[in-house]
């Protein structure tokens, strides 16, 4: 199943090339008490929400995707996690100067398995957006890259998950990008401004996936190709990802693990396009554009 938030908050199904409109089925989720649940509302609720969707299909009012406006299908994740670093042909390229700043490539000589040895890094909740709010770049005089990711939604919490028990801690799977300002400051700061987070364009349940260790990753600009890889080439797979974030945190439903970015990062201006694909879970289109306080200040017939 497809899962996708799109306009003023609607729930709908990705079938092909529309939306199935399942908003009925939001009435399964729990009504919000202060210190009642911990984690995404959605994930919580996923079975039954799931239940009610597979009724409401069949009958459900359908618009084109293309007409749509996608939000994050999370809204409220305990932690966003992301693995620095894991993919070996983009370790390789961070001995370009515009990426490493002098940090990156001096930490990354030698090692083999970097998300072993530094850990995650965690990006603020409030980065989080979906593909049709796009991102809003924060520092114009600066670098910032497109990274693209292949996201895993946690569905079951636990502490201490073994990697052999790890992918039953799924709920499923989104195309992620880990927007990235270039600099010598710390990672999760240069990746947490607002919308540098982009989430979509649904969550695709782990029952749609036969491996998610075999997923072809396309991202490109304006038509032109960016990265393209495949899962199967992380350093650190899923399960290993998992269990090693389980290690530090308390897994919550909702939670957001990002596995890492492939080669053929990138900067990106505003009027781009990014064009997002994933195999089997499928494509999305996020624009580029200067963050409000930077467009009014050049625009003197915009409100501020």
């Amino acid at each position: 199943m497809r899962l996708c938030r799109f306009n003023s908050d609607r729930l709908g199904l990705i079938e092909d090339d529309s939306v199935a409109d399942v908003s009925e089925a939001l009435g399964e989720l729990s009504a919000h008490r202060w210190g009642a649940f911990a984690g995404d509302p959605l994930i919580l609720a996923l079975p039954r929400v799931m239940d009610a969707a597979t009724r409401l299909r069949a009958s459900a009012p359908r618009v084109p995707l293309a007409s749509v406006e996608l939000k994050s299908p999370i809204t409220q994740p305990g932690k966003i996690m992301a693995a620095p670093a894991n993919y070996s042909l983009h370790v390789k390229e961070t001995i370009d100067p515009g990426i490493d700043h002098g940090v990156h490539s001096k930490a990354l000589e030698g090692v083999e398995r970097p998300p072993e040895k530094y850990g995650l890094f965690l990006k603020a909740l409030s980065a989080l957006v979906g593909a049709g709010q796009g991102v809003d770049l924060v520092f114009p005089d600066r670098r910032t890259d497109h990274e693209i990711e292949l996201a895993v939604i946690i569905g079951v919490g636990g502490h201490s998950i073994s990697a052999s028990k790890a992918m039953e801690h799924v709920a499923g799977y989104s195309i992620g990008l880990d927007m990235t300002v270039r600099g010598a400051e710390d990672r999760s700061f240069r990746k947490s401004p607002d919308s540098y987070c982009v989430l979509g364009p649904a969550i695709v349940t782990r029952d749609e996936i036969d491996d998610p260790m075999a997923l072809e990753l396309t991202l490109s600009v304006n038509g032109v190709l960016k990265q393209t890889s495949s899962t199967s080439v992380m350093t650190v797979g899923i399960a290993e990802l998992i269990a090693l974030a389980s290690r530090m945190y308390t897994l919550q439903p909702g939670d957001v693990l990002l596995t890492g970015t492939p080669q053929g990062v990138g900067a990106v201006r505003p009027g781009d396009v990014m064009q997002c694909s994933c195999s089997g879970i499928g494509e999305m289109q996020v624009p580029v554009r200067l963050h409000g306080n930077h467009a009014s200040a050049r625009d003197p017939n915009k409100a501020d």
